[in-house]
């Protein structure tokens, strides 16, 4: 059983806010945000290929990568630059989709350490308007935001255990 995710889209305003605990370390989540051979393996979609052509997780850095549908061949870039990243708890980027070049987001994630070795991770994200939040919500966001936390889950349960 996974913890839920908690995704509240309020009507009317330009953002998402989300919220998941996880059952591992601080140290487990963010260094799985870090790493670009971890990250493959877990963001995005179950079922989805990921190449990752840059990830450079630092105050400063940027990254690029790909999505790949092997059911329907179609793929899904995704680019953006880390503003700020303060290991282990935070980390402000922006997030670009190259389907809506114009559709820029900025987005935070705080990392809170729990009690019992567990994490509580929070985002906020905010789009340039509310029809383009709500294309992205409308487009898979909250079944890919899901589907990776599971798969996150996944991965730091083997850093745990290593």
């Amino acid at each position: 059983m996974t913890n839920p995710v908690t995704i509240d889209a309020p009507a009317g305003l330009p953002f998402v806010e989300f919220v998941r605990e996880f059952d591992a370390p601080v140290e487990a989540i963010f260094r799985a945000h870090r790493e670009p051979d971890l990250v493959a393996q877990w963001l995005g979609p179950r079922g989805y290929e990921m190449r990752i052509d840059h990830w450079d997780f630092v105050s400063g850095g940027s990254y690029d990568y790909v999505h790949r549908d092997p059911a329907r061949g179609a793929e899904f870039g995704f680019r953006g630059t880390f503003h700020t990243v303060r290991e282990p708890e935070i980390a402000i980027q922006t997030f670009e989709f190259d389907g809506a070049p114009d559709a820029v987001s900025l987005e935070s994630m705080t990392f809170e350490r729990l009690e019992g070795g567990r994490t509580r991770m929070r985002g906020h994200a905010v789009y340039p308007s509310v029809e383009v939040r709500d294309a992205m919500v409308e487009h898979g966001w909250e079944e890919g935001v899901v589907d990776s936390y599971e798969r996150l889950d996944e991965v730091v349960a083997a850093l745990v255990v290593a």
